[in-house]
């Protein structure tokens, strides 16, 4: 018998979350290839780091699909192709269920057509809600309070089904709050536009941004700010990899949470940003955003007794000081 890996497809794969696993997924010696129609993600981060062959095309797109799979011997698939604009999912709602849905019940039925049945999916703890208990367990309930949520969920359920209907397993991953960048300083965030914290503050820290906004002060939190479960990126590409080898050797449908199990405040890391950066900037202290809990923290415990996963970089001065690496090299 020859040890030879599957070839995985990777949707999203010129994305943020989805090119650190393509590295992870290259490291331990998987063929790869890229599915992602570059809405969001970035061509030259493929062809000059990755180097992987990238097919430039949606998911909804079933004779892409159709032809992709005929032409290459997949295995397995991850999926990461998705929108995840809160806000954008509020004002647009349409465009979320076409694309996270429509396009992932296509994938998935064009899957089904030639057989490959192992499915490794990128979900969110924006399906848990407004938690009821912290740290959140894997069998809260799922109550979503926007689209974006809403279409993971739906997607979660379809999965479900599949596993029910047909020989056909999943993982699904519910990720907390994506931080950080690849050692090497090659990968890392860059969103356009940029929503989340971590790379606001860092813009503000390289005089791109006039100031950074707190919106709330008044939480019932140790110092009034909303806290977050913040894990580093190549700790969840970690998990993806885990998550595919649990399939690959026959493991089930399963869910599980990534997270840091602990959280860290607004103004922790605006400090931690400060500090780790030696720059100052502006502050501006806001009122409450509508929707936004107190504390999301995670609990990983399943994920590191299942799957036997360890985050590496749960530190948040190592979170901040990856991501400040690669924002002032992809700034320069």
């Amino acid at each position: 018998m020859t040890d030879t890996k599957p070839t995985i497809l990777v949707t999203g794969g010129a994305g943020y979350i989805g090119s650190h696993a393509v590295l992870e997924l290259k490291k331990a010696g998987y063929p790869v290839i890229i599915l992602d129609n570059l809405v969001y993600g970035h061509r030259e981060l493929v062809e000059e780091v990755l180097g992987v062959e990238l097919m430039v095309g949606d998911t909804c797109d079933r004779t892409l699909l159709t032809h992709l799979f005929q032409t290459h011997p997949i295995g397995a698939v991850m999926h990461f192709a998705a929108y995840a604009y809160v806000g954008e999912s509020v004002a647009d709602p349409g465009k979320y269920y076409q694309n996270n849905v429509v396009g992932t019940l296509t994938l998935l039925e064009a899957m089904r057509e030639v057989g490959i049945n192992k499915f490794v999916f990128s979900s969110t703890c924006a399906t848990y809600g407004m938690p009821e208990v912290l740290p959140i367990p894997e069998d809260h309930p799922q109550a979503p309070i926007n689209p974006y949520g809403t279409s993971k969920l739906m997607v979660e359920q379809i999965l479900s089904d599949y596993s029910q209907a047909y020989e056909f397993n999943s993982v699904r991953f519910r990720y907390f709050n994506a931080a950080g960048a690849d050692r090497s300083g090659k990968l890392g965030e860059d969103h356009n536009p940029e929503t989340h914290l971590i790379p606001l503050t860092l813009d503000a820290a390289m005089g791109k941004r006039e100031s950074i906004s707190i919106f709330g002060t008044d939480y019932p939190t140790p110092d009034g700010t909303c806290i977050r479960d913040y894990i580093h990126v190549t700790d969840l590409a970690s998990a993806h990899l885990l998550g595919l080898e649990y399939l690959l050797k026959g493991g089930e449908t399963a869910m599980f949470n990534l997270g840091n199990g602990n959280g860290f405040s607004v103004r922790e890391v605006i400090d931690t940003v400060k500090r780790i950066t030696g720059r100052d900037f502006k502050v501006v202290e806001c009122d409450r955003r509508p929707g936004d809990p107190p504390i999301l923290v995670g609990s990983s415990e399943k994920a590191r007794k299942i799957l036997h996963w360890t985050p590496q970089y749960a530190d948040l001065d190592v979170i901040i000081a990856d991501a400040w690496q690669w924002h002032q090299s992809r700034h320069l």
